[in-house]
């Protein structure tokens, strides 16, 4: 297979806010970003290969993200710039500990506009793991194409990757959400869920509850991220916990993603079904070092750790 990770879903610009003009007027850094480019963007970085498939538009943070992904090495086979839509764009503000608060311009943005014919299935089929996140559920026709191309992964037993990265902003209500977010559930052979989306994808407060839902519903490992107090993961078999690295958190832009992207990157090389207890616990502090090296800096795709950087930390 050519392909480590090939991920579908939003490509958009974060223009996160850095401070304040000589006026007095916030001023905002331009930042490319979307959960599955800063999931790849990560995998770029430990030296993996990846591809995109989603919608830009035909315009200046289109291109410049069309440029960003083809400075990673990230294949742009799948990229779709579409000139009657406009590029997404999410305005991020922080407050003192680093947390994101959001704002998007998305009506529609091109994210959402996808077509299940302008897919690149061939980059799925040459892939070890598909990934998606809910960003393309929210709105149609991405939803459709989303689902053809998992549906797709399946036939050709590709491992399906699902990260739902709830944004209440995006979904008309919560009971809509639940029911989206569930969706796609049955069809996944990994998980990644934060502590906060528990209850929303399993009806679970507790993440070792919430996994074992979703671990009944087909699921083959979930992991589950508890912020400051590290990661967990869950099979049927077995649960490994390894705890969060000690950072300065400056901006906790794509730490999930990073987090996220370290363990595909694992998998990918070493396979699923080598998972074991001990091995589990060296795979989560890989990708807890990973994302607590990524909010050291602001940023997602640009804040992404090397490989150099994590071997500095491990004493390799």
């Amino acid at each position: 297979m050519k392909y480590d990770v090939t991920a579908l879903g939003e490509a958009l610009i974060d223009f996160a806010a850095v401070g304040k003009s000589e006026s007095g007027a916030t001023l905002f850094e331009q930042n490319p970003g979307g959960a599955p480019l800063n999931v790849l963007a990560a995998i770029d970085r430990l030296c993996g290969s990846t591809a995109f498939i989603g919608k830009v538009g035909d315009d200046l943070q289109g291109r410049f993200i069309q440029e960003v992904m083809g400075n990673l090495a990230i294949d742009t086979a799948g990229l779709v710039l579409d000139p009657a839509y406009t590029t997404t764009m999410t305005f991020v503000s922080l407050d003192g500990d680093g947390e994101r608060h959001f704002s998007f311009a998305r009506k529609p943005g091109a994210d959402t506009q996808l077509k299940k014919e302008e897919v690149n299935f061939d980059l799925i089929r040459n892939s070890k793991i598909f990934h998606f996140g809910s960003l393309s559920l929210t709105d149609e026709p991405a939803r459709e194409a989303t689902m053809c191309a998992v549906d797709e992964a399946r036939k050709a037993g590709v491992l399906v990757s699902y990260d739902p990265n709830y944004r209440a902003a995006l979904w008309p209500d919560v009971e809509t959400a639940k029911k989206q977010l569930r969706d796609p559930v049955t069809k996944v052979d990994i998980m990644k869920i934060s502590e906060e989306e528990c209850e929303l994808l399993t009806g679970e407060t507790q993440p070792e509850a919430a996994a074992a839902v979703l671990l009944a519903k087909g699921v083959r490992c979930v992991f589950v991220t508890l912020g400051a107090d590290g990661a967990m993961l869950k099979t049927k078999d077995f649960s490994a916990f390894a705890p969060a690295m000690n950072v300065y958190a400056v901006d906790t832009t794509g730490a999930g993603d990073a987090f996220w992207g370290a363990i595909l990157y694992q998998i990918a090389n070493q396979g699923l079904d080598s998972l074991n207890p001990e091995n589990s616990k060296r795979i989560l502090r890989f990708a807890n070092i990973v994302g607590g090296l990524c909010v050291e800096k602001r940023g997602g795709v640009s804040s992404m750790p090397s490989i150099t950087d994590i071997q500095d930390v491990l004493g390799w």
